[in-house]
């Protein structure tokens, strides 16, 4: 099957709803959602929602310039950093960093809650696997918008490198790292 931007598109359309949908029913069916804070303090939690809004401009930062803004052969040639070029796969590699985005996020929540109700040391590890996935994909986008800025695809390149930065500040530090060590496993 080929990978073309239109698949990335409706991958993105999909996931991206069901990523909101998993919050508002995750959070609705939860006893007590305070509990998903884990051991953030809450001197820390309106910073923290703060980033969460700026993670996700930086996502749709990423989003519309690689499936939008920039042209289809441009992004088809998107190489990852260490490759030494070929031709197109961009997309392929597009898709695939972002659903390791998507896809856990998805389910990060429930997993969480499953923990919670379980305190299970496998459902820790199912938690933290899950947070590092969405930290992979993170790092992968990075990777394919500094590739972008160093082939120099289109005059604007900057913006996805931002954008990675950007959503990196929330899925990186404050989820895969300081949630991680501040949450009473």
């Amino acid at each position: 099957m080929e990978i073309t931007r239109e698949t990335v598109r409706i991958a993105m359309y999909i996931t991206g709803t069901l990523v909101l949908a998993s919050y508002v029913y995750g959070v609705g069916k939860m006893d007590d959602p305070n509990q998903l804070w884990g051991g953030i303090p809450e001197s820390w939690r309106t910073l923290n929602v703060a980033c969460m809004f700026i993670s996700a401009a930086g996502f749709l930062i990423m989003w519309w310039f690689f499936l939008y803004r920039w042209d289809v052969a441009a992004v088809e040639s998107i190489q990852w950093p260490w490759a030494d070029g070929g031709v197109g796969g961009g997309h392929s590699r597009l898709l695939i960093a972002f659903l390791l985005v998507t896809v856990p996020s998805m389910l990060w929540l429930e997993f969480t809650s499953l923990h919670i109700r379980t305190d299970g040391a496998w459902t820790q590890w199912l938690v933290i696997g899950t947070l590092s996935l969405v930290c992979l994909g993170n790092i992968l986008l990075g990777l394919l918008a500094w590739s972008a800025h160093k082939q120099e695809i289109a005059p604007d390149t900057i913006w996805p490198v931002l954008g990675a930065i950007m959503l990196a500040i929330q899925v990186i530090i404050n989820d895969g790292i300081l949630w991680n060590l501040k949450y009473p496993w």
